[in-house]
This record gives structure tokens, sequence and C-alpha cells, in this order.
């Protein structure tokens, strides 16, 4: 791949999705698939944080890879013929992740009220995807009311902020870090 400092071609407010149609860079789509993008970096920071184990890194090496194939859906121009050749993601990436939150949730405390994110750096930064998560899924459904979507990527993406929930309640558990409960009285 040709090494690209800077294309100027958005120097305009529009930028090509794949398959090359321009659009203004705040369709839909652009905010889609780069807060799906946000997303991404966000996994890369946690991923980074001492102490996420090697089987935490392969699971979020994983996730980031859906999340690239999610991104180049909701980036395509679906008239393009280059839309063939983009991979899809399946019922078994769900249930991928189901097992992972099944397997934590196994270990966990039973949750018996909200959680306030934080405990350490590790459950704040997975907090930080849980909510940057919500917020990919919520533009991809608004983006499905004006153009195809997948129902699998969208499905994928609210079970993905599930697992970041997990994830944090499992930080916090493992490093024995009591989480703090919303309490409705204070």
């Amino acid at each position: 791949m040709k090494n690209i400092t800077y294309t100027r071609t958005g120097d305009e407010g529009k930028t090509s999705l794949i398959g090359g149609l321009r659009v203004p860079k705040y369709d839909d789509r652009v905010e889609a698939y780069g807060t799906v993008d946000e997303l991404s970096a966000f996994i890369g920071v946690l991923y980074d944080q001492e102490g996420v184990t090697a089987e935490q890194r392969a699971v979020l090496d994983t996730v980031q890879n859906k999340l690239f194939t999610i991104e180049s859906h909701f980036a395509l121009d679906e008239n393009s013929e280059v839309k063939k050749m983009i991979p899809v993601l399946t019922a078994d990436d769900v249930a991928f992740l189901e097992h992972v939150i099944d397997t934590m949730n196994a270990i966990l405390p039973e949750l018996k009220s909200f959680v306030i994110p934080g405990g350490n750096l590790k459950a704040s930064h997975a907090h930080v995807c849980r909510t940057v998560c919500r917020r990919a899924e919520r533009q991809g459904w608004r983006l499905a009311a004006q153009h195809p979507v997948d129902f699998v990527d969208l499905k994928y993406l609210n079970r993905l902020s599930d697992y970041f929930f997990v994830l944090a309640r499992f930080f916090g558990f493992l490093d024995k870090v009591d989480e703090n409960n919303w309490e409705s009285t204070k």
C-alpha cells in the first residue's frame, strides 16, 4: 500500500465512500464509520494498559478486526461492486462475544445495582469503550433507516457494549476493587 500522508481531497468538506461516491463529511455513513473507528482507537488504549492479559488482548484484537469490517460496511457505497469483496460478520461472531461474556460472568458476583464507571484504569477504559460502542450502535441504527445495514453488524455492536460492561466489572473483580454502585439516595 502506498504511503500517503495527505491527499487534500477532503479540503472542501467532502470525502469518498468505498466505491468512490463523494459525500459530505457530516453524512450519516461518515459519522457511523468514524464512531466505530473511534471505538477501535479506545480499544487500542485499553489493550495497552498494564495488566491486560494475553488472552484478553487476543479477544480485543479479534474485536478490532471485526470492527474494521463493520467500518467498511458503513463506509460502503451500496451501489459499488466492491461490496462483494468485503467480508461479513456472522452469528458465530456474536456467539463468540456471548461466550466470552458468559465465561467472565460465571466468575463475577451477582449484579445488584447500577455500576458507576471507575475503579481502576482498566475498568475505566473498558467503560469508555462501552459508551462509545453504544453511540456507534445508535448511529448504526440511524444509518439503517436510510441505507442498507446488515442486522448482524448492529447485533454485534449491541453485544460488544455488553462485553465491555462485563469486562470492566471483571477487571475490578480481578484487581479486588470494590464496585462503585449507584445509590439513589445520594
